[in-house]
């Protein structure tokens, strides 16, 4: 027997939310623990034990903690119903993402974990249509918000008046309201300002977008809501800083996952080719490194000028593909923009010019885009076959997951996509980018590795079969 599930939480109709445990033995080690105590009642038998509700998040994060993760089977409040359809006008949802769907609502909150491009959205429209209640969608940055609206608008029965945006500067709340993690971390004084749109409707969903990217202030939120029904999306349900038991303890527990090369396999996103491409040091650049600070070795070994032109031949390779420069510092993304007469997109870019840009890029007025880490996440550009990575977030997996998910939309003539990984050889930066594919190479996904010089003075890389 496994040790999820030995413990239950449920909802005894004389005595509420209680603590059940199938193990005796386990509930006694539990509540002897300093951190269970203030959080349960009186015990009502030599198995079950009150808890109070309002304890419900916390003590499954403490009880996750101890080693025995309670299954929540307590149920969820209705919220306030409001009706939401799917309108399949020349389109369909697919299987896998009914039974994602599926999956989810039986199990009332979860995880569902879906590879880039593969329709995250389109299961959050389905999981409102099949919860029919007022929906909280929170998301990782503006952009993303802008998309999440004018996808449920033409995906759903929903109407611009049943959407509201809520930002620092606009507290628009709707029937379905979509906020940034951003606004609701945002503290003033210590204190967190925009708490209230969690008590200003009676949610019957609350969606998370991009869920790995969960700020862990929202924690703390999202252990005061466990009666509320929880739906998080994610292509990678991998965190570097290792909270992904806060995210199965405060979200659910995984409901669906569907492994990269299932999804490709039925011609839902593009076959991907993955390479390598390492560069070597210049003998200053070599001795440079050998004499740095730690801390100061990875970004000069990432920005090594030899990877410049191995991204301009690159790109004289692709002419007829639409291509993404992708990286992590911004006086290396300038210098790249402005050798490849390209533009760039940064944080410091105001949201209406990145969507001008992004628009530009889809309806092929602009053919290259430079890009920082906001592009990372949840921009939907169909048309990028190429993407081309010359530094990143140090040895994040889920990053490297991300940026291969940019390309991954399938093409309308179905050839494959390309995923570079320009790499300083002998240095930090190759250290970190082994530790980066290994999400990617768990699903399946190998990268080819080829040395710069065949890419500057060499063949043609190989044509699309």
């Amino acid at each position: 027997m496994g040790r999820y599930g030995r413990l239950q939480l449920q909802m005894d109709p004389a005595h509420g939310l209680v603590l059940h445990a199938f193990d005796r033995a386990v509930l006694e080690e539990v509540l002897r623990a300093k951190k269970v105590q203030p959080l349960v009642g009186a015990r009502i038998d030599d198995d079950t034990v009150v808890v109070h509700p309002s304890e419900r998040g916390h003590l499954k994060q403490v009880l996750l903690k101890l080693g025995w993760p309670a299954e929540d089977l307590a149920g969820y409040v209705d919220g306030e119903a409001h009706p939401i359809f799917l309108e399949e006008n020349g389109w369909e949802v697919r299987p896998y993402q009914r039974e994602a769907v599926d999956g989810f609502f039986h199990g009332g909150s979860g995880v569902v974990v879906l590879p880039c491009g593969a329709g995250k959205t389109i299961v959050g429209a389905a999981a409102m249509a099949a919860v029919g209640a007022t929906t909280l969608i929170l998301v990782t940055n503006t952009v993303s918000a802008r998309q999440w609206r004018a996808e449920l608008l033409k995906r759903t029965s929903l109407t611009e008046d049943e959407i509201g945006e809520y930002s620092g500067t606009t507290k628009d709340i709707r029937p379905v309201t979509i906020a940034t993690y951003q606004v609701m971390t945002t503290r003033r004084k210590g204190m967190y300002q925009h708490l209230e749109l969690f008590d200003s409707r009676d949610w019957g969903l609350i969606v998370y977008d991009e869920v790995h990217l969960l700020p862990a202030p929202i924690f703390r939120f999202t252990a005061d809501i466990q009666s509320r029904r929880r739906l998080g999306l994610t292509a990678t349900l991998v965190r570097e800083d290792g909270l992904e038991g806060d995210v199965f303890s405060l979200i659910g527990p995984k409901r669906y996952d569907a492994p990269w090369k299932d999804i490709e396999a039925q011609g839902y996103i593009a076959p991907a080719d993955c390479v390598e491409v390492r560069v070597t040091l210049d003998e200053r650049e070599r001795l440079v490194y050998a004499t740095a600070e730690p801390e100061e070795r990875y970004r000069m070994a990432a920005s090594t000028d030899r990877k410049y032109r191995v991204v301009e031949k690159l790109i004289e390779r692709h002419p007829d593909e639409h291509i993404l420069v992708i990286g992590q510092y911004l006086d290396q993304l300038h210098e790249m923009s402005a050798r490849l007469q390209a533009p760039l997109i940064t944080g410091e870019v105001p949201v209406k010019e990145r969507e001008r840009l992004f628009e530009a890029f889809r309806t092929g007025e602009e053919r290259v885009l430079v890009v920082s880490k906001v592009a990372n996440f949840s921009v939907d550009l169909p048309d990028a076959g190429v993407a081309i990575q010359i530094s990143g977030s140090f040895g994040s997996r889920q990053e490297e997951a991300q940026r291969l998910g940019r390309v991954l939309r399938p093409k309308a003539d179905g050839r494959t996509a390309r995923f570079y990984a320009v790499v300083a050889r002998d240095t930090v930066d190759a250290d970190f980018a082994a530790h980066r594919q290994r999400f990617l190479a768990e699903q399946g996904y190998a990268y080819r590795i080829v040395d710069a010089d065949d890419i500057l003075y060499g063949t043609p890389e190989p044509a699309d079969e």
